[in-house]
Order: structure tokens, then sequence, then C-alpha cells
């Protein structure tokens, strides 16, 4: 048998055992700590006024001859959104839904003439909070100074095409060059001054174009102009099954696309306007060189041709198209610039990059351009998700989502909290390719700005895939389509016998959407 034997330890050895065991549980801390994925950077591209019909990766009439490689590269290398909507279809309302991930009766930002409330919550706020170094660069249009963001430099108002000013914390500066450009420059600087590592990035990128009045850049002043491009085939709709909403509005492009203004026939007389001296006013010798000679001659054939009528709306439909397709064409390059950038930079792998904007347009649908209908042109906006290694490649979803999400996916990527106002639902089982049998049947919609440029009067509405429902409150009339058998929403079929039952479920719907989120309106009757 073994004789027990017992060994003095001394005070100083404990010492040792607890810095040993002390030392061993900090370095199993660190090591867990640094295999804990690191939060992704957030690219966050948001454009003006792009309609999805403009991007060939979604295919349409304009794909072959107006291509966008760039914007189509997110596509294929992630996912690509058949049905993102959004709430309301104007430019700040969008923009603070995007901010906010609240419907614009609770962030208050019904119309374009109001001042967005800084103080509310927002995702950049949060994500700052969180460990995020968050910029903000290129078009604001919110009318308060921007919160949440470590660092920004944004347009005044809609700012301007051609050296354009940018306004900081503490000045504002003129810039010489085109707007696309330079909004990727500072992007570019920023990315490169902060990819260091230390934190996740959030960039919102906000491009101006292609906001009318869709200035072409000097890269581009000759694209398209050897191009026709296919019209729609309701260029020349009546609306005779429409109601008053859509007759009396004024956004056609025969009775309100200006052609000195919008399609820059400038004359002598609108040389001394205002709006002259905001475009070509601004540029200096050598822009103005290369402006006139495409548009000079453009300008003399015009006005030889002396068009009238249906050949007059057909001449400034390609006019808008070359135009506006041109300044989209600029946003293409740019986007190219960024994605290299993250490649050559080893950026690109953590980071979700998205491509969208404040709404869709119309690109001569109806005969209009402009937005603010929950007609599916306007209603509808582009979205592109890419995030290599967790978004599938090349990969399509037709689920309804809305600016109303992006909030609260940009927190749940970055492990935060998102806090019970906002409104949205993330779209992270989405974009890894789940479709939740949870996921939303319905999108609300509400536009509030009348009376207001362009009169579309005020509509609140329900969207399911299939059926759309909409209420011009204020005439209270009523308006309802059938998308899969009528895609362009040629025919209200609201008034027949057929879809009764259906017409019954969705004001029902709407109803019940409407004490979901809040909505309190005393002239809605069902």
């Amino acid at each position: 048998m073994k004789k027990k034997v017992n060994f003095p330890v001394s005070n100083g050895l404990v010492l040792i055992l607890i810095f040993f065991l002390e030392a061993v549980s900090c370095t199993h801390q660190e090591a867990e700590e640094t295999s804990a994925p690191k939060p992704p950077n957030i690219l966050f591209i948001f454009s003006d006024d792009h309609a999805f019909q403009a991007i060939s990766a979604y295919g349409n009439r304009l794909a072959a001859l107006a291509p966008t490689p760039n914007i189509d590269r997110i596509a294929r290398r992630g996912m690509r959104f058949d049905k993102a909507y959004v709430t309301n279809s104007i430019c700040a309302p969008s923009r603070a839904t995007v901010l906010t991930g609240t419907h614009s009766h609770v962030n208050g930002q019904r119309t374009n003439g109001d001042t967005f409330d800084g103080s509310q919550i927002t995702f950049p706020k949060l994500l700052k909070e969180n460990g995020y170094r968050t910029a903000l660069i290129g078009k604001w249009h919110l009318r308060s100074a921007p919160t949440g963001f470590d660092h920004w430099e944004i347009l005044p108002g809609q700012g301007h095409y051609y050296n354009p000013e940018f306004i900081t914390a503490s000045d504002t500066t003129v810039v010489s060059g085109y707007v696309t450009d330079l909004i990727t420059d500072k992007s570019l600087e920023w990315l490169e001054a902060n990819k260091d590592g230390e934190k996740p990035l959030l960039l919102m990128l906000h491009h101006k174009a292609p906001h009318r009045e869709w200035e072409k850049g000097p890269d581009h002043l000759t694209l398209y102009e050897d191009i026709t491009f296919p019209e729609p085939d309701n260029l020349f709709d009546d609306y005779s099954t429409r109601g008053t909403a859509a007759r009396e509005q004024d956004m056609t492009i025969e009775k309100t696309m200006q052609t000195a203004s919008d399609l820059k026939i400038w004359s002598p007389e609108y040389s001394r306007q205002g709006s002259f001296q905001r475009t070509y006013g601004r540029m200096n010798a050598e822009q103005k060189a290369g402006w006139d000679a495409v548009y000079n001659p453009i300008i003399e054939a015009f006005e030889h041709k002396n068009l009238q009528g249906k050949e007059l709306v057909k001449w400034k439909y390609q006019r808008y198209m070359r135009d506006y397709l041109a300044t989209i064409r600029s946003v293409d390059d740019n986007v190219g610039r960024i994605l290299d950038y993250l490649e050559e930079n080893g950026l690109e792998e953590n980071t979700l990059i998205v491509y969208s904007s404040d709404q869709g347009f119309y690109l001569g649908e109806h005969g209009w351009f402009d937005k603010r209908f929950m007609y599916e042109e306007s209603f509808r906006t582009p979205l592109l998700m890419q995030w290599t290694g967790k978004i599938p490649a090349n990969t399509v979803n037709n689920d309804l989502v809305s600016n109303l999400d992006f909030a609260q996916t940009f927190l749940e990527l970055a492990g935060v909290e998102a806090p019970d106002r906002m409104q949205g639902r993330s779209l992270l089982p989405l974009m890894m390719g789940q479709s939740p049998d949870t996921w939303r049947e319905y999108l609300y919609y509400h536009y509030y700005e009348f009376p207001g440029v362009h009169s579309v009067q005020k509509h609140e509405g329900l969207t399911s895939k299939r059926y759309k429902l909409m209420h011009f409150y204020e005439l209270d009339e009523w308006e309802m389509y059938d998308l899969e058998k009528d895609a362009k929403e040629m025919n209200n079929i609201y008034g027949d016998p057929a879809y009764e039952a259906i017409r019954a479920n969705l004001k029902d719907r709407l109803k019940r959407i409407k004490i979901q989120y809040g909505v309190i309106h005393p002239r809605s009757t069902y």
C-alpha cells in the first residue's frame, strides 16, 4: 500500500496557479471573440427615379438597346427581387421609410414638402451605436440635416447634374464635374480611408440620376442618338376604364413634358429663364462646347419638322428615352467602379451590396412620365442584392417585399435588435433562398401629395401578387385590377360582378392592414 504524501503549497504557488488559470480563460475568450464572424459591410446604392424597366437584368423592351451591365453584375452574383415595392411613390417619403422602417404616417414624411424629423430612430443611428462607421454621400432631399452618420456630404435639395454643390456639416462647396462621377469619387475616397477593417462599414451612396431633367454626362452625350426605342403599346392610353384620377393627372408626355426644360430644345427666350441658368448656365466652357455639339443639331432639326399631335408625342418619347437612359449609363458605369474597388481591395466577400431606387418611374406607359400612382410602373422598384458566399448567385425572388423592409434587414445582418416601432420584416431568410410560410401576402400603399406637382389624387391601396385594390378617397372612387390577366392595368374591374367576392375580401383586408399599421383616415369607407 502506497503512502500518501502531502506537499506543502506556498501562497506564491497559489497565486501562480490563479494567474495561469485566468490567462487560459482570457486566451479562450479572445479566441472565441476572434472566431466570431464580423458583421458585414453594407453598401446601399440608391438612385432616384430608376425604373425597373430600365435595368436589363429584369428583361424588358429596352434591355437589348440600353443594357446596364454593371448593375446586372449584382443580379448575376446575387439575387433579383421581382416584386419589390414602395409604401409611397415619391422621393422624400421613400427615403424616410428606408431610414426608419416605418410608413409615412409614422415617420411624418408624407410629402416632399415635409421636413424629416432627424431625432427619430433610424437604422444608421443604431448601426453607429453598435460599432459601424457610417456615411451618406449624394442626394438627401429631406430638408433637415442628416443624423446618425460619422460622415456626410449631400446635395442641396435635388442638386445639379453639372458642377454641383456639396453640403457638409461645416460648409458648402461647388465641385467641378458631373454629379454621378463626383458622388462616386467621394464614396471611393471614404471607402479608401476606412478600409482598415477595424469596424464594419455602412455607406449609403445616393445618386441624383436619373431624376428629371435627365442631363447626360460629358462621356455619354452622343449615346443612343442613333437608336429608336420601342414604344410601350399603351403610350396613347385614353384611360377609358379608369377614373377621374387617371384622366385628370398632369404627367403626360403629350401635355406636361416640356420641350425646353425637359428635352433641351432651348430657345433664346428660354435662355433668359432661371431653369436654363440652373442647367446650361452651370456648365464651364468645355462642358458647353461638348453639349452644343450634340444638342444644337437636334434643336435645328426639331425646328424644321413642325411636328404636331401623335407625331410630336412620338418624337418627345424618343428624346426622353435617349436622355433618361444615357443618365442611367453614367450610373451603371459608376456602379462598375464601386464593384471593381471592392473586388480589388478584398472587400467584396463580406459586403452586402444593394442596388435600389426611391421608387419606379413611367417610361411612356399610360402616356406618362414621373411616378406617384399605385399603378405598377411607379409602385414597383428595382431591388438587387449581392453578398458573396451568402446569397445564392443568379437567383430570383418573387415574394412581396418593400422599402419598409430595408431597416430591419440591415439591423439583423449586424446583429442589432430592431425596435418595435419598425413595421417591416427582415429580408434575410429570402436572401438565403428561403421563403417562410408566414411571409406577407399583402402590401399597403398610401400617397398623400395633393394638391401638388403632377396633380395625382391622394389614394391608398392594397396589393397581393395577383390583385390590386386602390381607393382615391377624396373622390371616393375605387379601382381594382387582376394583375395575372391584366398586367398593364388597363381594365378596372372594381364593378365587375364576377369579382364580387374577391373585391369584398380585398376591402376587408385593406381595413385589417390599416389597423395593423395604425392608419387612421376618417374619410375611408368600406
